[in-house]
């Protein structure tokens, strides 16, 4: 087996693109939208979903600006390690791997919902055994099977959402479905806010997981033909096509849907038949919707898994390289494929689908621990940039050497830093009202799971803060890797 510093650079500027938009639509939009419309009415879902939209933009442009400076695979577990303390690097590192290993066998369970629609008497479990099998098969392949398969699920993805737009904006003026509904729906009974602040807060955290997986663009970092150019491409197009898709599809949802309608409140992929996507498409005389939405959600669940499966492989993979994880995890073969990570990844998500098959009560565990795990990352994010920045002024050291500078720092990591720790506490509020700690235990369970593995390796190490003046602030340079292979 080869080093494990030979990872190949092979990811190109249009599937790094693809990868950063497909990563935050998926189910989120297509399904888990129409219960943010229904919670908080058309006002409150738009204002929870901009805020959002606006803070991973700002955690993009911190990850950026490091991704471009040391574009590495261990992307911000590394940058954890670097710029703030290694304790955090090592807790950031697994918390990720198991939260993909867990979200994988989420997905392909997901998809056997999915393809029921079509193939009703089939068990479940066969067509969740073929989507992990092919999954494993892409990412055993080569980084360029990963890239191109992500490249054009993700382009059904936006053709989708394109397609429904103009759709959407014919029915609202009555061009398509015969009735115009223009903007009545927005101001129909108690909208366009519904419930005030509290309702609003509570869809910032459908919105929060529906923009979770944005962040594998500093992992693609790692494998990127020409990271200093593609990643800063990458995240302008992230941040506009966001608040076009989000903003615009939504808006179109409210205008044509009350949010009163009981059929917005469907929020899993079983719901397919009341998507709000496919309820627009009815609307407009499209009969064939359901079918036709069923595919694209079915190709969201497959990318999501498929992004999964290389996110926690890689991340285990640079575990092993640090020396966090057994050194075996930090070996690749031939063509540049961590072969033992993406094993033991794919056993694990085997070991979680079958657990959600034979004991249902440790699957609930497995999801409920990697619940918030995306937002824990996130915060990572926004701390190691902030420090990186700082360690820069500390140090003396020129802001031009920086290949992509972050708007409006510091604004943009504290802005996400706060946000984050908002949405985390907010996830179950009622709980905390009602003293329901097993509710608690259960929704916040990957805070301590995190702290415990935080804590471990800090008092194991006897590790601290690094210094300002002490940051290592060496630049990660190409021509080094070529050298070194």
């Amino acid at each position: 087996m080869a080093e494990h510093n030979n990872v190949k650079r092979a990811l190109k500027t249009r599937h790094l693109s693809m990868i950063a938009l497909g990563g935050s639509i998926g189910t989120g939009l297509f399904v888990a939208s129409g219960s943010a419309i229904s919670t908080a009415g058309p006002g409150g879902a738009l204002v929870a979903y901009i805020g959002i939209g606006l803070m991973v933009y700002f955690l993009m442009t911190s990850l950026g600006e490091m991704a471009t400076y040391l574009p590495v695979t261990g992307s911000f577990a590394t940058y954890s390690r670097r710029f703030v303390d290694p304790a955090l690097g090592f807790a950031m590192g697994w918390n990720y791997w198991f939260n993909w290993a867990i979200t994988l066998a989420v997905d392909i369970s997901t998809a056997a919902i999915v393809l029921r629609y079509w193939f009703p008497n089939v068990p479940g479990w066969v067509f969740s055994l073929a989507a992990l099998i092919i999954i494993f098969l892409i990412n055993a392949l080569s980084v360029s099977s990963f890239g191109e398969t992500e490249y054009w699920m993700a382009l059904i993805k936006v053709v989708t959402v394109i397609v429904f737009l103009v759709v959407g904006f014919l029915t609202i003026v009555g061009i398509m479905g015969g009735h115009a509904t223009f903007f009545d729906n927005l101001t129909y009974k108690k909208a366009p806010f519904v419930g005030g602040l509290p309702t609003v807060l509570s869809v910032f955290v459908v919105a929060g997981f529906s923009f979770q997986g944005t962040e594998l663009i500093g992992i693609t970092a790692g494998e990127s033909k020409d990271p200093a150019k593609s990643i800063p491409k990458a995240i302008k197009q992230v941040f506009w096509r966001i608040l076009l898709f989000y903003i615009l599809s939504i808006f179109v949802i409210a205008c044509i849907i009350p949010y009163t309608s009981p059929n917005l409140l469907g929020s899993s992929a079983s719901d397919i038949t009341i998507s709000p996507f496919t309820l627009v498409f009815k609307r407009a005389g499209l009969a064939s919707a359901a079918s036709v939405m069923n595919a694209v959600i079915l190709t969201s669940v497959v990318s999501a898994a498929n992004s999964g499966m290389y996110a926690s492989t890689r991340m285990l993979f640079a575990l092993g390289a640090t020396g966090d994880a057994p050194r075996i995890f930090g070996r690749v073969n031939g063509r540049g494929i961590p072969m033992p990570a993406l094993i033991v990844t794919t056993f694990v998500g085997l070991l979680t689908f079958l657990s959600s098959i034979f004991g249902g009560r440790i699957y609930t565990f497995l999801v409920s621990a990697s619940g918030l795990t995306g937002f824990i990352a996130w915060i990572g994010i926004a701390l190691a940039h902030y420090r990186f920045r700082r360690a820069f002024k500390a140090q003396g050291k020129d802001l031009g050497m920086l290949r992509y500078k972050a708007k409006w720092f510091p604004f943009g990591p504290i802005l996400a830093l706060v946000i984050c720790i908002l949405v985390i506490v907010g996830q179950d509020l009622k709980s905390f009202a009602n003293f329901d700690w097993q509710a608690i235990s259960v929704t916040y369970m990957s805070v301590p799971l995190f702290l415990i593995l935080f804590f471990y390796y800090k008092i194991k190490y006897k590790t601290k803060l690094i210094p300002l003046e002490e940051i290592d602030l060496t630049r990660h340079e190409l021509s080094d890797e070529k050298a070194n292979k």
